[in-house]
């Protein structure tokens, strides 16, 4: 799988998806539920681009952009697709992490409708390898 180069742009917002590995994470993200940041196959990061627009004017707008891709919509604006056959699709109780053009970084949680600010999320853990689950 060959990988768009990730230069950021000045006028961008760069994004990362923590995808939440919690037994019932349909119920939403909660401070103590363990995240995993998404990763390529191979275990490298996986880095979304959006270019400021009038499309992409702020961090809300970036998380539904990131929201499509993570979910076989579209592309990010370098091309990026979702790894779909290795990582499952952005959904509730995940967490959206962005930086915009600002530098100023705010974190979001997916919710059933629309997005919501979180603190930093602490309980990092690694794919390892693994589809985070879903249980219903």
């Amino acid at each position: 799988m060959t990988r768009p180069l990730t230069v950021t742009a000045p006028d961008a917002y760069t994004v990362t998806v923590y995808m939440n590995t919690h037994d019932g994470n349909f119920d939403g993200y909660q401070p103590h539920h363990p995240l995993a940041a998404a990763t390529y196959p191979d275990g490298s990061p996986l880095h979304l681009v959006f270019h400021a627009s009038d499309r992409i004017h702020s961090h809300k707008a970036a998380a539904s952009a990131t929201y499509d891709v993570g979910n076989h919509q579209r592309a990010d604006d370098h091309g990026q697709t979702w790894p779909g056959n290795t990582l499952r699709s952005v959904s509730v109780g995940d967490v959206i992490k962005i930086t915009g053009p600002d530098h100023w970084i705010i974190h979001l949680r997916v919710d059933p409708v629309g997005f919501t600010p979180v603190p930093e999320p602490t309980h990092l853990t690694g794919l390892a390898g693994t589809r985070p689950a879903r249980h219903c």
